[in-house]
């Protein structure tokens, strides 16, 4: 039964928001009691319908009632494709147990050929996995007994406890292919193998327990990881061959995870937000359902729906309501105004929220402990100045009640044409940045210089921001511009933009092209662990960035682990590592450094 309530919106006028409702036909709920095969054929579906849906307009979660799924004799086996959240109602991991696969193989792209061609993992992107438990079985030759989750970035897995062999790099489809993921926090993996990183280019892990890690392509990070390598970044192995790739955190200065949605023991659908931890290390499970956050009853939560407007949206907010988005593309024609602290905004399903007319699709007050989780900001065809601002100044800020982002993802281009001079501004200080894929579009449509256009993927200009995971791809100027006192960054990946013309388009004054992650000159303390940039200039090979990092040279202002990578021979060459240090990388076969070999900086200053 659906019930109505009346809200006071804007001006005083009376709005009505829906109460009671169901999370919608693009939520599937699964329940222990139906077979496997009528699970299996559910999961098929959506796999159908997914898999190759790069663009497509299809957003789908999969929830797991508490119980166990399938048998080693008769496993269930789930392909997770894009937009596809598959997720436990557990209070813990271990309520939910999935005795299969959940796979994510690499993708083909040529499909005119027999068998299909072009098979990688380095478009896999939009999808998550949280909160259950995988025993891994099933599966067929080489496949067989092996999880593979071979994922690019915007590919999370958060809450998960896999038992058995897994694979992050898919190396029966078509033999091993690179992939450039990835993220996963708050897991543990446990068998007799190792965790197989394979092909990755660069992962962080964190606050999380593994059995080791196989090896390292580039920039491989761990953040307050159980049984994570030693740090071994830039060093020469024994055999003298190899340069490593590990920087390992002992613990995670501050972190929250992701609020998630759980069934209590009547049945009833409760969100749990977890509390923030300083300084912590491990699983946040590790001895049962975790305590010291808030559990918040859905019937707090307006449900929200593609079809609802802006305003009633609003209403429900300004009316002390939580905010849940069930799966499905939003068009967002003025600002939805988060101005209530401790307000939890909670997508399903990788919803979408889309700018229309320049919008600002979202904005939050000057307030403190607002998670924002599992959206995607989509930038529209009219230019919009931003597409999610966090405060209006930095005065204030809590640290220990921080705003926080988690799995937030943003496009520029892609899906349709889409402009936004930067996609995320954080004014408010003490906000946490928790895995954010922040993407100027480099293939699908309405992608050119003068057409997604897009200044700067992230802007910091509130104190102690923390970011752990992120990832900034293809803007026009700096990808990354940090103007606040004591920011941290765990783990950085960028790649520069693709397609400047020429270099008079790609000049910062006498600096050749931008930096990818500039802090700003009058900045005095700042700390980074594990970043990379890299270039592949596909219109003008000539062109150059003097640098991919740029700081000041301030006692405070420390970078850990810095790299620069040449992604095709030729194509584009990174001068120094940061400001003036660093190798150029070249690509040059005839100096022994041919592309894909980085040049490292271990410390700066």
């Amino acid at each position: 039964m659906v019930g109505l309530a009346l809200v006071l919106g804007a001006c005083g006028q009376v709005v009505t928001a829906v109460d009671n409702r169901d999370l919608g036909d693009n939520v599937k709920v699964f329940d222990p009691s139906m077979s496997t095969a009528e699970i299996q054929a559910a999961v098929d579906a959506v796999k159908t319908q997914q898999l190759n849906a790069e663009f497509g307009d299809g957003r789908v979660a999969l929830l797991f009632k508490p119980g166990t799924y399938g048998t080693p004799d008769k496993p269930l086996l789930i392909d997770v494709g894009y937009y596809t959240e598959v997720m436990g109602l557990g209070r813990t991991p271990n309520d939910v147990v999935i005795n299969g696969h959940l796979n994510v193989y690499n993708r083909c792209l040529d499909t005119t050929t027999s068998p299909p061609g072009n098979c990688i993992a380095l478009d896999n992107f939009w999808r998550s996995a949280s909160n259950m438990t995988v025993q891994v079985a099933g599966g067929e030759g080489c496949q067989t007994a092996t999880d593979f989750w071979a994922v690019s970035q915007a590919a999370p897995l958060r809450r998960m406890n896999i038992v058995g062999k897994f694979s992050l790099m898919d190396y029966c489809s078509a033999g091993p292919q690179y992939a450039s993921g990835g993220f996963i926090a708050d897991s543990k993996f446990s068998g007799t193998d190792a965790l197989i990183n394979g092909s990755q280019q660069q992962f962080l892990v964190r606050n999380s327990e593994i059995p080791g890690w196989s090896n390292g392509v580039w920039n491989q990070v761990f953040s307050g990881v159980v049984g994570a390598p030693q740090t071994n970044f830039g060093t020469l192995s024994t055999d003298g061959k190899s340069l490593g790739t590990y920087t390992t955190l002992p613990t995670t200065p501050v972190s929250r995870e992701k609020p998630y949605l759980y069934l209590d023991s009547s049945g009833a659908y409760q969100v749990y937000v977890p509390d923030t931890r300083q300084n912590s290390s491990g699983v946040s499970w590790a001895s049962g359902a975790e305590s010291g956050g808030r559990t918040l009853p859905l019937t707090s939560f307006f449900i929200a729906r593609p079809s609802d407007s802006v305003a009633l949206i609003n209403a429900a907010l300004a009316a002390g309501r939580n905010l849940l988005f069930t799966p499905g593309i939003y068009t967002v024609g003025q600002s939805i105004q988060v101005n209530r602290a401790n307000t939890v905004v909670l997508g399903l399903g990788l919803a979408t929220l889309t700018a229309q007319d320049g919008a600002v699709p979202m904005t939050v007050g000057d307030v403190d402990g607002v998670d924002i989780a599992g959206l995607t900001f989509d930038a529209g065809s009219v230019n919009s100045p931003t597409l999610l601002k966090i405060g209006t100044t930095s005065t204030g800020g809590s640290l220990s009640n921080p705003v926080a982002l988690h799995d937030v993802f943003f496009r520029i281009g892609g899906p349709h044409l889409g402009k936004a001079s930067n996609s995320l501004e954080v004014n408010r200080s003490g906000t946490l940045l928790d895995h954010l894929w922040v993407w100027r579009a480099d293939h699908g449509s309405g992608v050119g210089w003068t057409d997604n256009t897009a200044d700067h993927g992230v802007i910091v200009n509130g104190n102690d921001v923390t970011a752990t995971g992120l990832f900034v791809e293809h803007f026009q100027k700096e990808e990354v511009l940090w103007n606040g006192e004591r920011g941290k960054t765990i783990f950085f990946q960028n790649e520069l933009p693709y397609d400047p013309p020429n270099q008079a388009a790609w000049k910062n004054g006498t600096t050749l092209g931008y930096a990818a992650y500039k802090v700003a000159d009058t900045v005095q303390t700042h700390e980074g662990w594990g970043m990379g940039s890299y270039i592949f200039m596909n219109v003008d090979p000539t062109i150059h960035a003097s640098n991919a990092f740029n700081v000041p040279v301030a006692s405070g202002v420390k970078l850990h682990s810095l790299l620069t990578v040449q992604l095709n021979t030729g194509k584009g060459i990174i001068d120094h590592v940061v400001n003036q240090t660093g190798d150029p990388v070249t690509g040059d076969a005839a100096t022994g450094k041919p592309a894909g070999t980085p040049s490292m900086v271990i410390n700066f200053p």
